[in-house]
């Protein structure tokens, strides 16, 4: 069997991390065949002192690496860098994998040379109510996309994965994460893999949970910022990278621009009806669907086409505003989108 570097990047995940640490140390994976290397950002919460520095102190296989610029691509690149494995497994603090998530991502990259990336379902959990509606809104096609591997739930090529496991030579070959993207940077390698000419494979038999924000004004800052980070991805590869992206930037762009002409051409009052009606129609039958009737209150209800409208309007926001930076004016990136939403 082969060795495995698991890069783990965090800051200030003092109520996560141990829970992920865990599931590593129960995998069913040898443990003298896994070296685990958390990159952190200069946590002050605890998360160094009272949780990775205790591991370290009971398993020798556990490194601390600080990640100084506090940037997700520079920890991504740093463990990379650092790892001795002939495969790399990137896994967010916030995540627990299932005990057998390492052995099967491990398995199919032997037997299939042309998949370079394996990652598995994403079950998100939740603290709250809050959490919970959002957790089911971006489980849904209609909150983040047909063809999102968030929505997946059996074996797929996709066009990205969370959580993924890559063998160490796919590195070599194509590079590694772009170090200017904030956000997006998993999007922009997964279009370097598939350009490449190898497939991602998302397989049903191995999960990962996922612990869901529980605020709506961290999740509009979240994908506000992946749409706006979206369009930088796009201009430094020429390419629109997947269809579904343009969706809520055409949705928000139509609702401001109908009614501001609806002044001169009273018929755009009109279509602007029909397209409000229909998103509604699809909100309120994506609503009935995933809610289950134990679930099914009004509150949940409305929560849940809020939810979404939040994930809508947040993407297509930042991708406006990128549009206008990126390709317009052809500035740098601005700072309000460099900041984490923690």
């Amino acid at each position: 069997m082969s060795l495995v570097s698991i890069v783990i990047p965090c800051r200030n995940e003092v109520k996560y991390i141990s829970n992920l640490l865990n599931s590593i140390r129960n995998s069913d994976y040898p443990q003298l065949l896994i070296e685990i290397l958390v990159i952190d950002g200069m946590s002050n919460d605890g998360t160094r002192d009272l949780i990775i520095n205790d591991f370290i102190k009971k398993f020798n296989n556990i490194k601390l690496l600080d990640n100084i610029k506090q940037k997700t691509p520079y920890a991504f690149n740093l463990g990379i860098k650092s790892s001795q494995g002939e495969y790399v497994l990137i896994l967010g603090a916030r995540h627990v994998i299932s005990k057998n998530y390492i052995s099967q991502a491990v398995q199919t990259l032997k037997v299939n040379k042309d998949i370079a990336c394996v990652g598995g379902v994403v079950n998100n959990v939740f603290e709250n109510k809050t959490s919970e509606i959002i957790s089911l809104a971006m489980s849904s096609p209609f909150g983040i996309g047909f063809s999102n591997f968030r929505s997946i739930k059996k074996d797929s090529y996709v066009d990205s994965i969370g959580s993924p496991c890559f063998r160490m030579n796919v590195f070599n070959e194509i590079g590694y994460f772009d170090e200017r993207l904030t956000r997006n940077q998993d999007d922009d390698f997964s279009f370097r893999i598939i350009k490449a000419g190898y497939k991602i494979l998302l397989k049903a038999n191995i999960s990962v949970q996922y612990n869901v924000r529980a605020s709506f004004r961290k999740l509009y800052t979240q994908y506000k910022q992946y749409g706006y980070w979206k369009v930088f991805v796009n201009k430094k590869h020429k390419s629109v990278t997947t269809l579904r992206q343009l969706f809520p930037m055409l949705f928000l762009t139509s609702i401001f621009v109908l009614s501001f002409i609806s002044f001169i051409f009273p018929l755009a009052v009109i279509i602007l009806i029909i397209e409000l009606t229909i998103y509604f129609l699809m909100s309120l039958f994506f609503s009935f669907k995933s809610l289950k009737y134990s679930k099914f209150r009004l509150n949940n209800f409305l929560s849940y086409m809020y939810t979404c409208l939040i994930l809508h309007v947040s993407y297509g926001h930042g991708y406006v505003e990128g549009i206008f930076d990126f390709l317009i004016i052809n500035r740098s990136p601005k700072t309000n989108n460099e900041k984490l939403s923690r």
